[in-house]
């Protein structure tokens, strides 16, 4: 049993290539032996995270992850703990591995029996969750009213709580609570601090993006000893990679030039957008960039920025793309679709990011000149955020948010290029592999400009010669990574977070 951190690469495995990997270790092993491995799992990681619990209720679904609950009953009372099984199931209905497990936990003495929560839980130190896992199936549709008072107390407890598996309702592919089985409120009982999952046999994708972070809490794993054999990973969970050191014998020259084309002036909307370029371009100088041309759409460009004085300030037209790292799009409203084609056209490297994925959206020609970009071999990184993936994809943002990993894999395929669909669990697809989804970031991210310090990010791991997939994969973990060391009680601004990114860099171990 291993405890999940963001600081080491897992291959994920989606439901049906779970189902898969189950049954052929099944075939091979004695029967009940995988869900008898999962109650004693599940039972070890509950004393070792409440040692001193007396009283640990345990909520049984009807399927077999309610089997592995009652497995774990056995364990725990037998260590010393006082059980209180609530099961769902009927004996006559249930699956022959949960039929096994009930009755051997019947057998089990002193083991108490309630069809619900123990009063307000306020008697309980630990509570389990086996209600559902990843066979939520019909019971999204209709969820009866003891499941549903099961997983609101579940939920509200005031004791930390253990999923088994997944926490109940949460689909195991795509990390949002299926319809029905949502809690009422999200909020502070969806994030509970003493929330944790153990995920049996494999590592689900939904468990590291959208509302899975917060519903899951800490995630643990064990494999129960069956190894996935010739499964491939349906999406890997990145993780980082030790720093090269930069070679002595190097100039500015080595690690590329990258120009930001981006910033919309007063004239258009009423408001100044420069300041996002800024952020994209100070992003990328301290992400090691060699150089940063700065071409701001704006007649009344600055000639110097004073806070970076690093920048070249160019014009758009002076720009020699053929030869340059590009990222386009931050903070250039309107005036972006004045230069786009050019910049997709010409540009050696690409980062599309903001009003330039807006544009793209809108204008189906430049879609075909993105995807002809790729038969190229011409690198392309495309960074939405869901509502920006929506319009790409002609969707809503509920139906990007639906499915994360599927919306990132047909950006992909459709733009021929490398697309990162930020938010939480940010997710980096790319044609021909499987999806990564980046463990690093918090909330703090949630504040204006942090987007744009992404792309210059990308953009300076591109202008070094790094390839298009792994730049992304290394910036993104990076920009999540200052995210969680930043200090408590600082605010994280993108400007403070655009001076503290490095040129540090985090593998991408799915390539």
């Amino acid at each position: 049993m291993q405890r999940i951190s963001p600081h080491q690469p897992h291959p994920l495995f989606d439901t049906a290539a779970t189902r898969r990997i189950e049954h052929a270790a099944a075939a091979v092993l004695p029967a009940h032996t995988l869900m008898q491995r999962a109650g004693l799992a599940l039972a070890q990681l509950a004393q070792a995270l409440a040692p001193h619990a007396r009283t640990v209720w345990i909520a049984c679904g009807p399927g077999n992850n309610g089997g592995d609950g009652l497995e774990a009953a056995r364990h725990l009372q037998r260590n010393g703990r006082q059980v209180v099984l609530t099961w769902l199931g009927r004996p006559d209905a249930a699956p022959a591995d949960a039929q096994a497990a009930w009755q051997r936990a019947r057998a089990t003495p002193a083991v108490q029996w309630a069809d619900a929560a123990p009063d307000g839980l306020r008697a309980c130190d630990l509570c389990i969750d086996a209600l559902l896992g990843i066979g939520v199936g019909a019971q999204a549709r209709v969820p009866d009213a003891r499941l549903r008072a099961c997983l609101d107390a579940l939920r509200n407890s005031p004791a930390p709580v253990l999923a088994a598996d997944l926490p109940s309702g949460l689909d195991a592919d795509t990390g949002q609570f299926a319809p029905g089985l949502a809690p009422a409120e999200p909020g502070p009982a969806a994030c509970h601090p003493a929330r944790h999952t153990l995920s049996l046999l494999s590592l689900k994708p939904g468990l590291f993006t959208a509302t899975g972070r917060d519903a899951a809490g800490q995630v643990w794993f064990d494999d129960l000893g069956v190894a996935p054999g010739t499964e491939p990973p349906s999406a890997w969970l990145s993780g980082p990679a030790p720093t090269a050191p930069r070679a002595h014998a190097s100039h500015k020259g080595s690690y590329g030039d990258l120009a930001v084309v981006g910033g919309e002036g007063l004239a258009a909307r009423g408001m100044a957008m420069g300041g996002a370029a800024l952020l994209a371009a100070r992003a990328a100088l301290h992400s090691g960039a060699g150089r940063v041309l700065l071409a701001l759409l704006d007649d009344g460009q600055l000639p110097l920025d004073t806070q970076q004085p690093e920048l070249m300030f160019r014009r758009f037209d002076t720009l020699a793309l053929e030869r340059l790292s590009v990222v386009c799009g931050c903070g250039g409203g309107q005036a972006v679709g004045q230069v786009l084609r050019a910049v997709i056209a010409r540009s050696a490297r690409l980062v599309l990011d903001a009003d330039a994925l807006n544009t793209l959206a809108a204008d189906a020609a430049l879609h075909a000149l993105v995807a002809a970009r790729g038969r190229q071999g011409l690198p392309t990184v495309l960074t939405p955020h869901p509502l920006e993936a929506a319009r790409l994809l002609g969707l809503d943002t509920a139906a990007v948010q639906a499915d994360r990993l599927g919306a990132a894999r047909e950006l992909a395929a459709r733009f021929d290029c490398v697309a990162v669909l930020k938010g939480s669990g940010t997710v980096i697809a790319a044609p021909g592999h499987a999806p990564a989804i980046n463990p690093t970031g918090n909330a703090r991210l949630a504040t204006a400009g942090t987007g744009d310090v992404l792309a210059g990010m990308v953009g300076a791991r591109l202008a070094a010669g790094t390839g298009a997939l792994r730049a992304a994969s290394e910036a993104v973990y990076a920009h999540g990574l200052a995210a969680d060391l930043w200090p408590a009680g600082r605010a994280l601004t993108a400007s403070a977070l655009a001076r503290q990114v490095s040129c540090g860099a985090a593998c991408a171990p799915w390539l």
